[in-house]
């Protein structure tokens, strides 16, 4: 089978940790080009690669079926939109779009000019995740009652990117990791009937938010999902109650840490945490109560691309579509409003 044509419009951290090397590394993929204003850094990794150096290059390249938009969250929409309507399938970054109403313009054109879109939440396959969401799903708890996922960091100084924090469109903690959490309690447990949130900025130097609590209430749940930049001593990143029992995991997923040291997805151990991060469950299972560590599920972000091949080629679904990346910014929506409301703000 012919391997999707591809093009990255960055070659930033995204563009060099998290998107590059899964697509070099696939078949079903060739990497034609990335798009560098100036530089050329890309071909260090891919000397075989053609760097373009204006958007348009590669939307009049009609040999690229496929582009990845991973540039600043406030280009999403303008550039996703030249893309689809250069006849071209389109994989955007996370946070998709910066309103709810540019992410539902994209997924109706997507629909008019018959091309696939998909959001990027690479951490649907972080081993931590995978392994939080195999033991609910295994019923190991019983009916969850309750549940929290952290992102928390400690970092004072603020982040060399200044799109993320200087005031403006798709600034801020909650645009930057509130996208993985909220999708992360979607996977888990769908959409939520209501929102509460505290956004705030935390830091003496920081001009956006950089702290969030959200609390999404369901019919016969409460989820927690909190991230904050001055967290030393984390707790663990998923702490999952149910009616039999509770499980608590680390945040220890080792693909970025590794893809930072220029390791490839196809090295030995790929995914593979090390074992002392297992989760700690106590439950009771055929009337025993239990309490034992749970070996950790391997990750893989490689299986986003494989899943995109496989819509693409043979017309399956995308690994995550635009109406999931819509669900998640009604809830960012909600998130901001209820801050600035201080009430909770209903989704039904």
């Amino acid at each position: 089978m012919t391997p999707i044509k591809t093009a990255i419009l960055s070659f930033g951290m995204s563009g060099r940790v998290f998107h590059a090397p899964f697509i070099a590394i696939n078949p079903g993929f060739e990497l034609v080009g990335i798009w560098e204003r100036s530089k050329s850094a890309s071909l260090e990794f891919y000397p075989h690669i053609k760097i373009y150096r204006t958007l348009e290059e590669i939307l009049n390249d009609d040999n690229i079926e496929l582009v990845i938009v991973n540039t600043p969250t406030n280009t999403h929409f303008d550039y996703t939109k030249k893309v689809l309507l250069a006849g071209k399938h389109a994989v955007v970054e996370k946070a998709f779009t910066t309103t709810i109403e540019e992410a539902i313009e994209l997924q109706e054109l997507s629909r008019t000019v018959n091309k696939k879109i998909a959001v990027y939440q690479n951490r649907r396959w972080d081993s931590d995740f995978k392994t939080v969401r195999k033991i609910i799903e295994a019923g190991l708890l019983g009916n969850i009652v309750e549940a929290e996922i952290h992102y928390d960091r400690f970092r004072v100084a603020l982040s060399p990117k200044l799109h993320k924090e200087i005031p403006g469109p798709g600034a801020g903690v909650l645009n930057d990791l509130g996208p993985h959490l909220v999708d992360q309690a979607i996977c888990l447990f769908g959409m939520p009937l209501a929102v509460y949130a505290d956004i705030r900025i935390t830091r003496p130097n920081s001009l956006v938010d950089d702290y969030f609590e959200l609390l999404l209430n369901y019919s016969d749940k409460v989820v927690r999902l909190k991230a904050s930049c001055l967290v030393r001593e984390p707790f663990p990143s998923y702490i999952i109650h149910g009616d039999k029992g509770s499980f608590h995991k680390t945040r220890t997923d080792v693909q970025e840490t590794a893809l930072l040291a220029n390791q490839k997805p196809d090295s030995l151990n790929w995914g593979v945490e090390p074992i002392e991060e297992q989760g700690l469950i106590h439950t009771e299972k055929d009337g025993i109560v239990i309490r034992e560590k749970v070996p950790t599920e391997i990750g893989n972000y490689g299986t986003f691309y494989s899943i995109v091949h496989q819509a693409i080629r043979e017309q399956k679904e995308m690994p995550v579509t635009a109406k999931e990346g819509i669900q998640v910014m009604q809830i960012l929506d909600a998130a901001f409003k209820s801050s600035a409301l201080k009430k909770q703000i209903s989704l039904i």
